[in-house]
């Protein structure tokens, strides 16, 4: 199965980022990602063997209780891997710096769970963000990135995370389906 662990904005914070981003998606052919798809990736494993599910759940059980809610907002922009050459653009949180600490290491938790439960773990860094739009090719976003920057969304609170599979294919025009299998209330 292809799951990933994220901490999900609420209704309020998406849908104002989705009214920001409206008028302006036409301008750019992007793949932009549906509102109902939004969040912030922790963890990633293109392979979760389904006898791991009862494991990874109890793990993650755990590694949320381990932490604490923290208070963010939507803010500003970027790209990856850099605005002169972007494949990805993204949105990014503002964060204290204890609750960006603190969001790590949720994001290490998680991963851990996986890598526990014999999943095979993505092993990127840890870059809090929420994937806005994939381009088809190598592009120049810098004007997206500057008018990210002037965005600043409602204040929201991470106070769980979900775990997520993702069927290929299976959602609107071919792209995936998310079906939030469990979530896990912070507690620490």
């Amino acid at each position: 199965m292809r799951m990933f662990v994220a901490a999900v904005p609420t209704e309020a914070a998406i849908e104002d980022l989705d009214e920001f981003l409206e008028p302006r998606r036409e301008s750019a052919a992007y793949r932009w990602t549906s509102s109902e798809q939004l969040h912030v990736t922790l963890a990633f494993s293109a392979d979760v063997p389904e006898r791991s599910l009862d494991d990874l759940v109890e793990r993650l059980t755990r590694a949320a209780r381990k932490r604490r809610p923290m208070a963010t907002r939507i803010t500003g922009g970027g790209a990856f891997p850099h605005p002169d050459r972007a494949r990805v653009l993204y949105a990014g949180l503002d964060l204290a710096e204890a609750d960006r600490t603190e969001l790590t290491r949720l994001a290490t938790g998680s991963r851990a769970a996986m890598a526990k439960a014999g999943a095979q773990v993505d092993g990127q860094r840890f870059r809090p963000h929420l994937t806005l739009a994939r381009l088809g090719r190598p592009d120049n976003v810098t004007s997206w990135v500057r008018l990210l920057d002037a965005y600043r969304g409602p204040a929201w609170t991470i106070d769980h995370l979900a775990l997520i599979a993702s069927h290929l294919g299976e959602g609107p025009r071919r792209r995936p389906r998310h079906e939030v299998v469990e979530t896990f209330a912070l507690a620490g």
